[in-house]
């Protein structure tokens, strides 16, 4: 059976019209020959964040024609965003379960989502089977987590999830991960230090003792974008914590995060989450999980 998704939203993230306008979902889907989850997802446009997918029984295929392969049990599928979205059951096979996460990244991931073996944009490690068991239940408290409703359940998945792409780039016989310059590490810390300041390359480029056309250069090659925009994920990143665990208003949200103008910060923050700083808020603050005033001063503090 084959279906193409159709931009109906819905709250079931295995059917279509899932807006998926999170930074994190997770979930099985366990499709058997002729039940309702048996159709092949058509995305030409792929999505947004990143699909990290793991066959743990039967097979799947993925595209169609020459391009075409299957994925079996121990695969891992990592497909990126705005790659082309064509899987299914592979036909000769009775069933295939998949545990997958969709996300958005942390900005110092990207070197960790370049896999050797891809094809149109689809990453796959094979796994071990003696690898199975680990990765499968790595998958399986992510969910977990995420799904828990406790204080931070997204922040403690997102952490789980970082593990798990460490796990992946670990076990890659090809992968050639480079270690960090400290000197970059030493700048991510300074411009986390200081997120609400006006900070200039200059200025950090001063702190790590590099030229800021060096330091320009290092940080795209190691983080894979400029110094600025990494700056603005963490603002975001730290922005959505203090939303979901205090209730400054969000003015004084976005003056701590380095937004003057409140306006510009709601757009901003729109623009990279999916939602308003208000809206974002309204999901996701529980009235009995607001931290205690010496927890907001650490939060202020960045600590």
């Amino acid at each position: 059976m084959y279906h193409r998704l159709e931009p109906v939203a819905q709250s079931n993230p295995l059917l279509p019209g899932y807006p998926f306008n999170a930074w994190l979902v997770a979930g099985l889907t366990p499709i058997s020959a002729g039940d309702p989850l048996d159709f092949f997802i058509d995305r030409p446009q792929g999505m947004k964040g990143y699909i990290i997918n793991l066959t743990i029984k039967g097979r799947g295929q993925v595209f169609s024609g020459d391009e075409a392969f299957e994925c079996e049990p121990g695969d891992l599928l990592l497909f990126q965003p705005k790659t082309s979205h064509y899987y299914g059951r592979a036909p000769e096979s009775d069933c295939w379960h998949h545990r997958w996460i969709y996300f958005r990244p942390r900005a110092y991931w990207s070197s960790w989502l370049v896999w050797q073996d891809e094809k149109r944009g689809v990453g796959r490690l094979r796994l071990p089977e003696r690898l199975w068991a680990e990765f499968e239940r790595l998958f399986t408290t992510i969910e977990q987590t995420h799904t828990s409703g406790k204080r931070f359940a997204e922040e403690l998945a997102m952490n789980l999830l970082e593990r798990l792409l460490l796990r992946a780039v670990e076990e890659d016989p090809r992968s050639h991960q480079q270690i960090r310059d400290p000197r970059i590490i030493e700048a991510c810390q300074y411009v986390t230090n200081n997120l609400a300041g006006e900070l200039k390359i200059d200025e950090v480029a001063n702190h790590v003792c590099l030229s800021p056309s060096r330091l320009a250069h290092l940080f795209r090659e190691q983080m894979g974008i400029n110094l600025l925009r990494w700056r603005e994920d963490q603002r975001i990143i730290r922005a959505r914590l203090l939303l979901q665990t205090t209730q400054e208003p969000i003015a004084t949200v976005g003056r701590i995060v380095g937004y003057d103008d409140q306006l510009y910060f709601s757009r901003v923050f729109r623009k990279r989450v999916g939602v308003s700083p208000s809206d974002f808020r309204r999901r996701s603050l529980d009235a009995d999980t607001l931290v205690t005033r010496e927890s907001w001063d650490l939060l202020r503090a960045g600590q």
